[in-house]
């Protein structure tokens, strides 16, 4: 499973990528260029593309804390999953489609999948799985 870019309000936003990230191709998600931006916690092109993300988040949900999974970018940089803190974004993708928060949440709940063995690992939500179901396209 790799990565998807999702930017409209009423789908479920992905982590970041820097997986072939360029001028063309500015979402990045290649899967021919896996792999992380090496950029360090002191390195300004880091925290400025951290700032522009939280920034976007909040104008689009709000105030509430923001995950650090929304904000940087997995080591392959095609990770196709979000923490279940991550989907706190439940209130604006139910208000843009039209739905309850509890309907999308049911949603979410419908392909999150909890620790391997139920303790290796976190649990994660699958993005492209809730999108394509907020769209009708899995049941």
């Amino acid at each position: 499973m790799i990565g998807q870019y999702f930017d409209g309000p009423g789908y479920f936003w992905g982590r970041p990528s820097a997986a072939g990230v360029s001028t063309t191709n500015p979402s990045g998600y290649d899967a021919m260029s896996s792999g992380a931006s090496n950029l360090g916690p002191t390195s300004k092109v880091l925290i400025d593309e951290v700032t522009q993300r939280v920034d976007a988040l909040r104008r689009a949900n709000g105030d509430a804390p923001i995950p650090v999974d929304l904000v940087t970018s997995s080591a392959s940089g095609l990770d196709p999953d979000i923490s279940p803190a991550a989907a706190y974004q439940v209130p604006r993708v139910a208000k843009a489609r039209g739905m309850t928060d509890a309907q999308v949440q049911a949603i979410v709940d419908r392909y999150t999948q909890g620790p391997m063995l139920g303790f290796l690992g976190a649990a994660t939500v699958n993005v492209l799985e809730v999108n394509l179901a907020l769209d009708g396209l899995l049941r």
